[in-house]
């Protein structure tokens, strides 16, 4: 695809403690790569990539693909980032929240950032998707899958175990988290509540937002 050629420009958010594989997650997604070398996310970076999503029509009858360029936000897990950070909830649609497998308080800590993610982003059931990262170290987990798909249970979101080493699921979480995008625009008539991070292109280099800013505040996920 060129520059502008697309249907949806949408923007993922990925959340978590500091170390959790937030970086290394994107970098897999992306470039299908695993850097073995620890470099801290300093205030936001972000990623890219290119997407073809089909739905299926009312029939389960497979429709036009629909052509998507999914930005991908890194986030810094460290405390003194944290206005930064929450600055970019509202214009992110959907969100990948992260925890350390073998780091017990990263996993504790998802209640804080879920948290975080009911008072500032889009509205107050955004899409999410908990990710227990590092399952590729298994002689060295502190969190069994039964608690943390039981906490994602509670809070009504897929989980999923991933590796940004040797890139198990991580592909699957993220079109997960795609679906849940592309289902909640299709059953809004009313696309008032989408947040700034969806842009619609018209094909032909220049696009449209979906959502107008002076809205947002008032804007609410009744789907």
């Amino acid at each position: 695809m060129s520059d502008g050629d697309y249907d949806y420009l949408i923007k993922f958010l990925a959340l978590g403690d500091s170390g959790v594989g937030k970086t290394s997650f994107l970098y897999q997604y992306t470039d299908g790569k695993f850097n073995s070398k620890f470099i801290t996310t300093v205030g936001i970076d972000f990623r890219e990539k290119r997407v073809m999503y089909k739905s299926c029509g009312p029939e389960g009858n497979s429709v036009r693909g629909q052509r998507i360029h999914i930005q991908l936000w890194d986030t810094a897990g460290q405390e003194r980032f944290r206005s930064l950070t929450t600055a970019f909830f509202r214009d992110s649609m959907g969100f990948l929240l992260l925890f350390d497998l073998t780091n017990e308080q990263s996993f504790l800590n998802v209640r804080s950032w879920m948290s975080q993610l009911q008072m500032h982003a889009y509205c107050e059931n955004p899409d999410i998707v908990l990710c227990g990262n590092k399952c590729d170290l298994d002689d060295q987990r502190a969190v069994k899958e039964e608690e943390a798909r039981e906490l994602a249970d509670k809070y009504g979101i897929p989980y999923f175990e991933t590796s940004a080493a040797n890139g198990h699921n991580v592909s699957k979480a993220v079109v997960a988290l795609l679906d849940l995008i592309m289902k909640r625009m299709e059953r809004c008539v009313d696309k008032s509540w989408i947040p700034d991070g969806v842009v619609r292109s018209n094909g032909h280099g220049s696009t449209e937002q979906l959502s107008d800013s002076k809205d947002k505040d008032q804007a609410k996920c009744s789907c």
